[in-house]
């Protein structure tokens, strides 16, 4: 089936009025992170050398990970047209920097690497859905629904490649939950907070804790209980868990419980 490009996308629509000054500053952020596709690209070829299928279908994913951040950029300049994309990207790449010279996952395994781009997409599908929900403006809507149906889709590829590789590495259990958790522990990480003051703080200098901080404060609010819910479902098959019965559920609460708290907490702290 042919995939969407930017030509079905209702620019029209937009709606100066509806757009959501903490919501831009978000999606800001975003576009350069899509944007960033290419170089995980190049890095994921140079890990699973010789694995062509892989690599094409990791080439695939990048194409479709740039065409997000163009769209993205597309609405973000709509709402902001004196903001200078150019400018920002050029200021994240120079501060985050991806590992493309490595010949072998930073995860110690392919199965590894696997298990963390899975967890990645698991996040991306949920928060795209979630911004789309809580989005009032109608294009950034239709952009995040169909920016979480492609990440939902890239799951679904990663994980598949991922039980491939775990036949052959035969990683075990607690191998496959310390990626999961390690790669969830990293959404806090230089890549987002980087992201974020690139694309919002043109005159201040870097520091990730303010960053990171101002970031999760915006991000983590529109987060509703079934994205994630259906997140840490996705998270737990990864690992290998049943996404099924009480440990998903206790597991959703206490996830759902620390977004909450630290999105009040930020708040009061004026963040």
């Amino acid at each position: 089936m042919k995939h969407w490009t930017l030509d079905d996308i209702g620019w029209d629509r937009f709606d100066p009025i509806k757009v959501d000054a903490d919501l831009l500053r978000i999606v800001k952020a975003a576009s350069l992170v899509e944007h960033n596709g290419g170089d995980y690209a190049i890095y994921l070829e140079n890990v699973f050398a010789g694995d062509d299928e892989f690599r094409a279908a990791a080439r695939a994913w990048a194409k479709e990970e740039v065409q997000h951040g163009q769209a993205l950029q597309r609405w973000a300049e709509l709402a902001d047209p004196a903001w200078n994309f150019a400018a920002a990207f050029q200021r994240f790449n120079d501060g985050f920097k991806l590992p493309l010279s490595a010949t072998t996952s930073v995860r110690g395994t392919r199965t590894g690497e696997l298990i963390a781009r899975c967890i990645v997409e698991t996040g991306t599908s949920s928060y795209y859905a979630a911004l789309g929900e809580a989005a009032a403006e109608p294009v950034l809507k239709q952009i995040c629904m169909r920016i979480a149906a492609d990440e939902l889709r890239h799951y679904k590829l990663f994980y598949t490649h991922m039980t491939r590789y775990q036949t052959a590495e035969r990683l075990g259990f607690w191998g496959r939950l310390r990626t999961g958790l390690g790669r969830i522990l990293e959404s806090e990480d230089d890549e987002l907070a980087c992201a974020y003051w690139a694309a919002n703080e043109t005159s201040a200098v870097y520091e990730r804790k303010p960053n990171s901080q101002a970031y999760a404060r915006r991000a983590y609010a529109v987060y509703r209980p079934h994205h994630i819910e259906r997140g840490i479902a996705m998270v737990m098959k990864a690992v290998g868990l049943s996404p099924q019965g009480r440990l998903h559920g206790w597991l959703s609460r206490v996830a759902g419980w620390i977004m909450r708290t630290r999105v009040a907490s930020l708040s009061r702290a004026g963040v």
